[in-house]
């Protein structure tokens, strides 16, 4: 849970998912894409280090997946803190959106 006593922010950050990542093989032989669930942790991860603080996602009511983000490539994370909520968006490096919530 977030302390409600930090004021609303947002942090921007970046990450990329390796073309040897172990979640690849398999998600999809031919053309790879990231599976989500990297992608999501990925956010995660950078939101504890925004954050300070080790965070267990304790739902995701509303996630939106716009876009693949093909291995290899920069992703962009807005995250925006609102009360005891993040929000967060993904993008590539052109800004074409590849997940929300």
């Amino acid at each position: 849970m977030l302390r409600d006593a930090m004021p609303a922010l947002e942090h921007h950050a970046q990450f990329l998912v390796a073309p040897t990542h172990p979640a690849l093989p398999g998600h999809f032989p031919g053309s790879p894409v990231v599976p989500g669930v990297v992608v999501l942790d990925e956010v995660r991860a950078i939101a504890a280090r925004w954050l300070g603080e080790s965070l267990a996602l304790a739902g995701l009511p509303q996630v939106k997946f716009s876009a693949p983000l093909l291995p290899g490539r920069t992703a962009q994370v807005r995250l925006q803190r609102d009360g005891a909520r993040l929000r967060f968006a993904v993008s590539d490096a052109a800004g074409v959106p590849l997940a929300s919530g």
